[in-house]
């Protein structure tokens, strides 16, 4: 095929992700937001919360891994037009995102005291139980939240996902900043606070997109008069194995990064600090291949219901050459501002903080070279993952991305962080590896897969 083929999709597939990327981005917000203002206290505080988001990083990556089984079943129904096989997906698919979400919330409880023999900074921790008791009970609201998102997502509906978003990150900051620093007569609660705006926000955020969901005439069927209770086993048994697998993903990729919140806390809190600083930057620029990755899934499974497996391929490759050039410009991006960048998260004209906040900012410069350099794989294995999952295949992509993050990854990370003179650059340097291992391997049964199914539809 000619360059042209592929490049004619960039303004459809862009169109389709920017409100994916934009929710997204919205829900790092909501993180992005906290930081800053929590930054404002110290260090202390802003690697407590750091430390608290950990836990709910590794608990918000099984219910949003799992929920993304819903999207490919509801793409695929409706490229066949079978409304009934899309309300049956959205309905077990809630369900089930139900059940997770409160399991999550008691198994985050229940794992609180593990923060005192995790060799964390004691100051650290008797900020961050508070701040996560409140936090994780936002996980219930928040994977409901994802079981409507997807099921949006999976009838190619991806703005109405953004503007809950948009409207929970409003009521998120002014309750904020009302109850970090006690504004409008609210009481001065520090990093309790915030979790009090991120608790608050994910409510309305699951109220808001079901109402806009019920007032839209395509989505109107799907999310009322759902009977809930009313459940086929075969349909529960499908996406338990499209999803737990997909959950297990999305858990070991997170879980290395929430290793890396961990290794650093061992190396202080000014290292922690500064990795906290380091991941929300990355995180950020992740939403966008993340938004791609939905878009992958989405174009995929509908591709798939119509079983024209060579333009399935044909959009996946767009989509993997548009994150590529996106990739480039956040590279750039990072390289270019490095040392500037970390400056947003703290109060960097404090005397009294200099010297702490000056460690910090110098720490994340170097974490933000690494950054740039894995934006390009980091990109690659989401995107080849959104394929995959629109393909169904989710198996041995789960295989493959143990292989690259607990048996590639971490132990790098490990030994150069706590054995070697490197410490959070030893650390980076293990995701980098992690990162680049996951995308090639994933990208390989991408190539393997499409052209396979090409070879038995022809």
């Amino acid at each position: 095929m000619a360059l042209s083929d592929y490049t004619r999709e960039f303004k459809y597939n862009t169109k389709l992700a920017t409100p994916v990327i934009l929710g997204m981005l919205g829900h790092q917000v909501v993180a992005l937001v906290d930081n800053i203002m929590v930054g404002q206290l110290g260090s202390a505080e802003l690697a407590a919360v750091s430390l608290g988001n950990s836990f709910m990083f590794v608990a918000m990556s099984i219910g949003v891994g799992f929920s993304t089984a819903i999207t490919p079943l509801v793409a695929e129904a409706d490229g066949e037009g079978n409304r009934a096989k899309g309300k049956s997906s959205f309905k077990h698919g809630l369900f089930l995102c139900i059940i997770l979400g409160l399991a999550l919330f008691g198994i985050v409880m229940a794992a609180k005291p593990l923060m005192y023999v995790m060799s964390q900074p004691p100051e650290v921790v008797d900020l961050a139980m508070p701040y996560l008791t409140l936090v994780a009970a936002s996980l219930v609201p928040l994977i409901i939240f994802q079981g409507f998102k997807q099921f949006s997502d999976g009838l190619s509906m991806t703005r109405f996902p953004m503007y809950a978003t948009i409207i929970a990150n409003l009521v998120n900051v002014l309750l904020n900043y009302m109850f970090i620093f006690g504004k409008f007569g609210a009481p001065e609660m520090g990093v309790v606070g915030a979790a009090i705006g991120t608790l608050v926000s994910r409510v309305v955020m699951v109220g808001y997109l079901w109402y806009l969901l019920s007032r839209k005439e395509k989505s109107r069927f799907f999310v009322t008069n759902i009977k809930i209770f009313t459940l086929s086993k075969k349909m529960l048994k499908k996406l338990l194995n499209l999803g737990f697998p997909s959950a297990m993903q999305m858990f070991f990729e997170v879980g290395i990064f929430t290793s890396a919140v961990w290794l650093s806390g061992i190396l202080g809190k000014n290292p922690q600090a500064a990795n906290q600083i380091a991941l929300n930057l990355a995180s950020m620029t992740f939403m966008v291949a993340m938004g791609f990755s939905v878009a992958a899934m989405i174009r995929v499974g509908n591709q798939k219901g119509l079983k024209n497996f060579r333009e399935l391929r044909r959009v996946a490759i767009s989509i993997f050459l548009l994150t590529s050039l996106l990739s480039l410009v956040f590279a750039i991006g990072f390289i270019l501002f490095n040392g500037q960048l970390p400056k947003i998260f703290l109060d960097y004209d404090s005397t009294k903080d200099f010297a702490d906040n000056f460690e910090v900012v110098t720490i994340a410069a170097q974490l933000l070279i690494i950054a740039a350099i894995f934006q390009f794989t980091d990109a690659l294995q989401v995107v080849a993952l959104g394929a995959l999952r629109g393909m169904q295949d989710v198996k041995i992509p789960t295989v493959l991305t143990f292989i690259a993050y607990w048996i590639i990854g971490f132990p790098i990370s490990y030994y150069l962080s706590m054995h070697t003179s490197l410490e959070s650059m030893g650390i980076w340097i293990g995701l980098l590896a992690g990162l680049t291992a996951s995308g090639v391997m994933l990208f390989i049964r991408f190539n393997y897969l499409s052209k396979k199914l090409i070879r038995l539809g022809s």
